[in-house]
């Protein structure tokens, strides 16, 4: 069976033959094997973050061009916090990582690596046409957004406020030549 699939263009490599050359299922690799780990550390070092804000800071670090699945990030921070770099507490259902002196230590001792990998996420476009940077700021804003419009404390006077930025944006935006 697999013959017949080899002559009739339905054949496709297995999944060892893509990644050899750089590529996963879904293309060009974004990281290799120890450097989202670095990058994690980095961001947990910037300030203590739940499992979820790590995803969506490494998607607006690299653009937008990349998003790390929820079963690549937990069982990273799962093995930084039994290494002893990451400490966890428990928040509701969620789980706030920060870094241990440990940790620190690992990231001061591996500074230029760890500086040389932030280098290259922030000279990698991941779109075409040189709408990195745009597609960048876009998920900030909406990330801020989100953060700011959900926090508990959000009174109805804030949520109109954003509101009113928003759609000043807009317009600004639309009224452009």
């Amino acid at each position: 069976m697999f013959h017949f699939l080899r002559h009739h263009h339905c054949y496709q490599a297995p999944m060892h033959e893509h990644h050899r050359h750089g590529y996963g299922p879904r293309g060009p690799k974004t990281f290799d094997a120890g450097s989202l780990r670095y990058v994690v550390l980095q961001l947990i070092a910037e300030q203590a973050r739940h499992g979820y804000e790590i995803i969506k800071a490494i998607e607006t670090q690299v653009g937008g061009g990349y998003s790390p699945s929820p079963g690549v990030i937990y069982p990273l921070l799962s093995l930084l916090e039994d290494q002893g770099y990451v400490a966890v507490t428990p928040e509701g259902n969620k789980k706030l990582h920060a870094i241990t002196a440990e940790g620190q230590k690992h990231l001061d001792e591996n500074r230029t690596l760890v500086e040389a990998i932030q280098a290259r996420l922030g000279t990698q476009d991941h779109t075409h046409g040189g709408r990195g940077a745009l597609r960048q700021y876009m998920h900030a804003l909406k990330a801020v957004v989100i953060d700011r419009a959900h926090d508990e404390s959000a009174s109805p006077a804030r949520l109109q406020q954003i509101q009113a930025i928003l759609q000043r944006a807009t317009d600004e935006i639309q009224n452009l030549n």
